[in-house]
């Protein structure tokens, strides 16, 4: 009897679907906040607060390229949190922080704007993208956040993003002294911009919102979002705390434009219901994006 061939072994793939999409993210955070560099910012001598506006600050005084000093300042707070990271942030953060220098300097991209206003809100706005999608990526550029944490470490009573505020302050300050005043209030405003951009990267923009119902007709509420919205309903038992009645929460996600369809929904079933809504930065799951 012949012994049955032997089942093909797959082939490995060389990269995940995931880590694919990470690289794919820090790839295009690295340019997009790179450029915010040679468009906007560089050009009004705008100090974003970290290591970059410090390297901003020399560009002005010495001219130096801002990606190069920015990278030089970088490794030596690599090579002390090597312990710390783990192997696969660690390569990652390094490749991004390289990969977004080399973009600060080597982007041929001329000055949109010279008009500071512009150039502190628009700059703020692509380096806030830019390092929103590398650090959803799974990486960071280094800089003053390495110094926070190892700072913390040592002296765990002081919150990382207390430190991170405190080395932000003392850059504009620097800048103050170094350059004018003026300008070290437009970084204020880019370090402002950037930091909203930033969260709404990280955070998603909030257009779905949460709908909590505390109602006595719960069936007959869910049977009607079900069939008539099509949206999911979680319910909760509930206990009044002066009333001492038991009664449903009812927990339901729907889109902006399908609130004012939920209420009527909900005043028909029961007119002495309580309702509040609030903002989803982001939702993921059926219905919504992908998980």
């Amino acid at each position: 009897m012949n012994p049955s061939p032997a089942k093909p072994v797959p082939k490995r793939a060389w990269i995940r679907k995931e880590d694919g999409l990470s690289w794919l993210m820090i790839l295009i955070g690295c340019v997009i906040g790179g450029a915010a560099y040679p468009l906007f910012l560089t050009p009004s001598a705008i100090a974003p607060g970290g290591l970059t506006g410090v390297a901003t600050i020399f560009n002005y005084l010495f001219h130096w390229p801002v990606g190069t000093v920015s990278l030089l300042m970088n490794l030596p707070l690599f090579a002390l949190s090597l312990k710390t990271m783990g192997r696969d942030f660690f390569l990652r953060s390094l490749a991004a922080t390289v990969l977004f220098s080399l973009c600060i300097d080597l982007l041929p991209l001329k000055p949109l704007s010279d008009d500071l206003t512009l150039n502190a809100i628009f700059g703020g706005a692509m380096l806030g993208i830019g390092l929103g999608l590398i650090l959803r990526g799974g990486a960071t550029t280094g800089g003053t956040d390495m110094i926070a944490r190892m700072i913390h470490k040592h002296f765990s009573f002081l919150s990382v993003g207390l430190l991170l505020f405190a080395i932000d302050c003392c850059v504009i300050l620097a800048a103050c002294f170094t350059m004018n005043i003026r300008v070290a209030l437009y970084s204020l405003i880019c370090i402002y911009v950037s930091d909203k951009a930033l969260d709404k990267v990280l955070n998603g923009l909030g257009s779905s919102k949460a709908c909590y119902v505390i109602t006595s007709a719960p069936e007959e509420m869910t049977a009607r979002i079900l069939k008539e919205m099509d949206r999911g309903v979680t319910g909760i038992q509930a206990i009044g705390e002066y009333s001492g009645e038991k009664k449903k929460l009812l927990l339901c996600v729907v889109s902006s434009r399908e609130t004012v369809r939920l209420k009527k929904i909900v005043k028909s079933c029961d007119p002495t219901a309580f309702m509040f809504t609030t903002d989803t930065h982001e939702t993921l799951g059926e219905g919504f994006g992908e998980l």
